[in-house]
């Protein structure tokens, strides 16, 4: 039997794949969860290289907050991570959700990016 971790790997493998056939050279938002804080990067697969990053880690963002584990915190860092993409040139990329389910966190930072001037 596969651990849960394995199965989440896999999963996200199988994403990234399918977001390569649909990427057409758009950097790709990619998107990092666990149960205390989130992080995203605008990454360019082709030069291999983060164009853009965002976290509740940040020093900046922890001031006044007391957790990164909330769809508030996700929302400040989806419009956070849209400000820092449209300064660096970026309108256009594909979301990368790895293996984590289109719900809840995720679902929040994205509609947050969105409105942010990101489209995807």
């Amino acid at each position: 039997m596969k651990t849960p971790r394995e199965k989440m790997l896999r999963r996200a493998q199988r994403v990234r794949a399918k977001l390569r056939k649909q990427a057409n050279g758009r950097p790709r938002l990619s998107v990092v969860r666990s149960s205390k804080n989130i992080a995203v990067q605008v990454i360019d697969d082709e030069r291999g290289i983060t164009l853009a990053a965002a976290s509740t880690q940040e020093k900046d963002f922890r001031a006044g907050k007391s957790s990164g584990a909330t769809a508030e915190a996700a929302t400040q860092i989806g419009k956070l991570i849209a400000e820092r993409a449209v300064k660096a040139g970026i309108e256009e990329v594909v979301f990368d959700r790895g293996g984590y389910i289109f719900h809840g966190r995720i679902k929040a930072l994205a509609d947050a990016a969105r409105e942010g001037g990101l489209k995807f």
